[in-house]
């Protein structure tokens, strides 16, 4: 593994069983913004890339409207392998893939990294997360011995749902995008 790409792992069972491939996140090695999603759905085994379902089309439309795209900015999820009839991801799997999301994170040295979705904020936030209550919260959490700031957000998929999700989507990738100026890489913290 060179930080960014697993090529071989055989540490959970269920999810080789059910894999096509390892998903690795895509998007520049040194993005400002880094996406965490659950794990692969169908599409995105097939197609061995994060996002490309219907999800990822909310995702792209929705990062366009707030003058990112998707070039520019690092996808990837919490585990590589697709869960079994698109469960979610049992804790045992969360943590066998944990030093590879970490290592990612540390690689990649983002600005921010924005959570999609329940899961992936649970997961690095270490808590229960009211993610539809919480989207737009910003929270440090430890990675590689040092703060790495995480912005909570609901999944695209909450807005195919629940249309009503769309604005808090939309919001909370608003904030990603005024989080960094695109340009020097320089936060805005303080703005939040």
């Amino acid at each position: 593994m060179d930080g960014l790409t697993v090529t071989d792992c055989r540490r959970c069972e269920a999810l080789c069983d059910s894999r096509s491939r390892i998903v690795n996140g895509v998007g520049p090695a040194d993005a400002d913004l880094l996406f965490v999603g659950e794990g692969p759905g169908a599409n995105e085994d097939e197609q061995g890339e994060p996002f490309v379902g219907r999800s990822g089309d909310v995702l792209d439309e929705t990062l366009r409207e707030v003058g990112l795209d998707r070039a520019d900015v690092r996808i990837t999820n919490c585990v590589r392998c697709r869960p079994p009839d698109n469960r979610d991801p049992h804790k045992e799997e969360l943590a066998n893939c944990r030093e590879y999301l970490e290592t990612e994170i540390a690689r990649v040295d983002p600005e921010l990294v924005v959570t999609l979705g329940k899961v992936p904020a649970q997961h690095l936030l270490e808590r229960d997360v009211a993610v539809t209550a919480e989207a737009g919260d910003v929270a440090d959490v430890t990675v590689d011995g040092g703060p790495q700031p995480v912005l909570l957000c609901v999944h695209p998929a909450a807005t195919l749902y629940d249309p009503g999700q769309k604005e808090t989507f939309k919001s909370a990738l608003e904030q990603a995008a005024a989080f960094t100026d695109g340009e020097s890489g320089q936060t805005r913290l303080g703005d939040f």
